[in-house]
């Protein structure tokens, strides 16, 4: 048996789309040392891999972080599977808000040397006091409160579309640099009552380390993040204080949470919250693009990269629009809303 995907995308997405079952969308995490990885890593191909399932795993020697794609006729034997390892059993699962099937195409499971890539030495604070966990219905009544402070421990492309009444929403790209500039921004705020979130809560298990290790006295976060926060609330018939989409990061890359769509399209300026990869090869950078724009440049983010995709010419890596910075040339992208509007 071969440990891993030997079908190629088109055919694998063709197959997805011919199924007749139904799937369920689901993840978890852990924080667990594991004394080898990659056997670890082969048997949950072996158990998973018959049976189905598709997804994106990441086991590390710190623990294991999931999104995954399940049959449903298949999900009590998988979660037998579960039982079987230590790291596994019992593990709180979040399931989609939003859940069309069409989550993932393929089983992958890699061993990283992070669950999370925040470029910090873990050796240096301890990794293990983390911060209070709060339910979902508790963090819902803390937020909007005195000497009370909620943060986005997501990238700015997850917020922009989504994100909680209030927050902080620090303009990052990676995990490391919105650690910085958190403990910045809240310096002066150390004995406010913090209150950390983000899609699933395994960010903000590092985070939460973090703070505590810089100083902050109350630091608190989201327990199975925005995804167990929107199942609780539905559930208790609450209004949700989280307004926009969840970004999630599969095929959908993004769920409703409550209906509201509070972005707007990198072109042309119009309400849209639905996030595409340039259709240039040689771009493919993530950006906000509405139906119109879609069909006006080719389902790229730029007439040039529009041109490139036509053509079939390709400039060099250092010349493509998001070289180096991803953030600043989205928001660059304002400048073609400004020439579309005159």
């Amino acid at each position: 048996m071969f440990l891993y995907n030997r079908v190629n995308k088109e055919e694998l997405k063709e197959r997805l789309q011919k199924e007749t079952f139904k799937r369920i969308t689901i993840s978890f995490y852990r924080y667990y040392i594991l004394e080898n990885p990659q056997e670890f890593r082969d048997n949950l191909f072996r158990d998973w891999f018959p049976l189905d399932c598709f997804g994106r795993i990441y086991v590390a020697r710190e623990g294991i972080n999931a999104q995954m794609s399940v049959p449903e006729h298949q999900f009590e034997t998988f979660l037998e599977t579960l039982s079987k390892y230590e790291i596994l059993y019992d593990i709180p699962i979040k399931y989609a808000i939003e859940d069309d099937g069409k989550s993932f195409y393929k089983l992958t499971i890699k061993v990283r040397p992070k669950l999370v890539a925040d470029g910090l030495d873990d050796d240096s604070y301890d990794v293990t006091n983390v911060g209070k966990h709060l339910n979902g219905i508790d963090f819902h009544n803390h937020i909007g409160k005195e000497n009370t402070v909620v943060v986005d421990m997501r990238n700015y492309y997850e917020s922009e579309v989504g994100h909680f009444e209030g927050a902080i929403c620090p303009e990052a790209d990676t995990f490391r640099e919105e650690l910085e500039i958190v403990t910045d921004l809240l310096d002066d705020q150390k004995d406010k009552k913090v209150l950390l979130y983000c899609t699933g809560g395994i960010r903000c298990e590092k985070a939460s380390a973090y703070l505590k290790h810089k100083g902050f006295n109350d630091v608190n976060q989201l327990h199975g993040g925005i995804l167990e926060y929107a199942r609780q609330i539905k559930a208790e018939g609450l209004e949700s204080k989280f307004v926009g989409k969840n970004f999630v990061f599969d095929e959908r890359l993004g769920e409703s949470v409550n209906g509201q769509v509070i972005s707007k399209c990198h072109q042309c300026g119009s309400t849209c919250d639905t996030h595409t990869n340039c259709e240039n090869p040689g771009c493919h950078i993530l950006f906000i693009q509405c139906t119109e724009c879609a069909k006006k440049y080719h389902g790229c983010c730029t007439p040039e990269c529009a041109d490139e995709k036509v053509s079939g010419l390709k400039r060099p890596i250092e010349k493509r629009a998001g070289f180096g910075n991803s953030r600043k040339y989205r928001k660059s992208l304002s400048l073609m809303t400004l020439e579309n509007s005159k």
